[in-house]
């Protein structure tokens, strides 16, 4: 175990520096520059502001710069909010994002797994085509979409949930149902289809041979296996929907990195968006490895090499 991990950890940080340095050269060869916004900025006012940033400096030497103050873990000064570092902002900014989409992931795996269990259990039945109409409309209608519409009707046309911010808990009920709804659908239609899998294996008809309740053979021999692909789907679902949580932070106006992160697009903040994007990737490969250590532990016959 201790071999695996720390074999996942080195090639995390490689990861990791490939990501930077595709994502640094990128941004550089994005025509135009951050300061070609600015009113009215004359030759000399950007010079002096390229020259504060060390934009005036070769490519390659910038390149170096910033892949050492990373190593520090300093992501730099925002170019655009002037007095700010990149730390700063996704140290205030992130937990906002990823509170919301903290409660969005529960509430996925919450309502996914029964549902998806129920499905598989009732197959063929009224229940069942119920439940696979549901988890299909979930995956098809985009997130956006589901905000405009829960705004219209619910915020604006009933006037029963708050249609911006984030002061009161009835600000998240409307982002989290945006949120939740894809990985929800996705996780019903996983857990039914791998449910439907294992009880059809001979541990459980042996279990309902010996006279084993329903309930137990489901939930407590059936559901420990049919519960891994959903366990692989975390990782990937965590990052989805804390970054999906960008678009629908802008929509609902939530003070989270959502807002900074397009801000940062539009106004060329090449720091904010180097940063963030970083930021965003180790947390997918640290999302990754964790799900691979829980699966050693939710079945131990699985072997990490």
């Amino acid at each position: 175990m201790i071999k695996y991990i720390s074999k996942r950890i080195v090639f995390s940080i490689i990861t990791i520096f490939v990501v930077a340095t595709i994502t640094f050269f990128l941004m550089n060869m994005v025509p135009g520059g951050p300061f070609l916004s600015e009113k009215a900025i004359s030759p000399t006012a950007q010079a002096a502001l390229e020259a504060k940033y060390g934009l005036d400096k070769p490519l390659f030497n910038q390149y170096l710069t910033y892949i050492t103050d990373i190593m520090h873990g300093d992501f730099g000064d925002s170019l655009k909010q002037r007095g700010r570092s990149v730390n700063s902002i996704i140290a205030t900014k992130f937990p906002v994002s990823a509170k919301v989409g903290g409660i969005a992931i529960l509430i996925s795996l919450l309502i996914g797994i029964p549902l998806g269990s129920i499905a598989a259990i009732n197959r063929g039945k009224p229940v069942d085509s119920a439940i696979s109409v549901i988890a299909t409309g979930g995956i098809a209608i985009p997130s956006f979409v589901i905000c405009t519409v829960l705004m219209y009707f619910v915020g604006v046309h009933l006037k029963l949930l708050p249609t911006f911010g984030l002061t009161s808990w009835k600000h998240y009920i409307m982002p989290v149902i945006s949120l939740s709804l894809y990985p929800t659908s996705y996780i019903m239609r996983l857990m039914r289809s791998s449910m439907l899998d294992v009880l059809g294996q001979d541990y459980i008809r042996t279990a309902k041979s010996k006279g084993l309740s329903k309930f137990v053979s489901v939930f407590k021999h059936a559901l420990r296996n049919a519960i891994l692909p959903v366990i692989t789907y975390m990782g990937p679902m965590t990052v989805y929907t804390i970054t999906g949580s960008f678009i629908v932070e802008k929509i609902f106006t939530i003070p989270g990195l959502g807002g900074d992160f397009i801000g940062a697009i539009g106004s060329r903040d090449y720091t904010l968006i180097m940063g963030t994007t970083i930021f965003l990737a180790a947390l997918i490969v640290i999302m990754n490895m964790f799900v691979d250590i829980i699966y050693k532990f939710v079945d131990p016959r699985i072997k990490l090499k």
